[in-house]
């Protein structure tokens, strides 16, 4: 990736998780993130750490297949679900996961139908490639499971559209990424925008 450099992509990381964490995307130690570091490493939140006080040693280097590249140290659970983004995108530079009320109850009113539609938002032209609100996205959702790999397996057909920036894990949150950390925050939060946007037309409440 040209002009990619990750050590300020990873200061523009841990500023960006710190405003997540202000904005309760990252309750109790909850949520991941990761940047790629080069073609075959991934620098990832460390387990445990508290997303709104992350330092650049709370990060670890994982290889492209999730395996510890810094010994004694343990990667996120969901190392695989970044790893597997960074090989099936090769242009994504950062990949954000998060938790809100709107990704968790949504991902669970429509987990039968494997997708959320959204349609018709002006917000919509803030994902990468999409041009005017006359369009319709669907968000995937995967069953939740706490074995990676199968979770890995459940969304792999989804990377076969273009227009796929995110996708919902059930009962869960949501996973989207951008070429760099600024446009993965950008997709974050039309993400955010769209769901609770959608989550209010339903009756539920924030």
């Amino acid at each position: 990736m040209t002009g990619f450099d990750p050590t300020a992509e990873l200061e523009r990381l841990i500023a960006c998780t710190a405003k997540l964490a202000a904005a309760g995307l990252t309750p109790a130690t909850s949520s991941n993130f990761s940047i790629r570091a080069d073609a075959n490493c991934c620098l990832i939140t460390a387990s445990g750490r508290d997303k709104g006080r992350l330092a650049a040693d709370d990060f670890m280097r994982v290889d492209s297949h999730g395996n510890t590249i810094d010994p004694g140290r343990t990667a996120s659970a969901e190392t695989l679900l970044h790893t597997q983004i960074y090989r099936e995108r090769p242009d994504a530079g950062a990949v954000l996961h998060t938790h809100s009320l709107a990704q968790t109850l949504l991902s669970m009113r429509h987990a039968q139908d494997g997708f959320i539609e959204i349609k018709g938002y002006e917000l919509l032209k803030a994902f990468h490639g999409i041009k005017t609100h006359d369009t319709a996205i669907r968000i995937p959702i995967v069953a939740n499971s706490q074995d990676m790999t199968a979770l890995c397996d459940a969304i792999a057909p989804a990377f076969a559209e273009k227009a796929f920036w995110g996708y919902l894990i059930e009962g869960h949150g949501l996973y989207t990424w951008g070429r760099d950390v600024e446009e993965a925050h950008r997709h974050l939060d039309a993400f955010e925008f769209l769901l609770t946007a959608e989550m209010t037309k339903l009756g539920f409440r924030a």
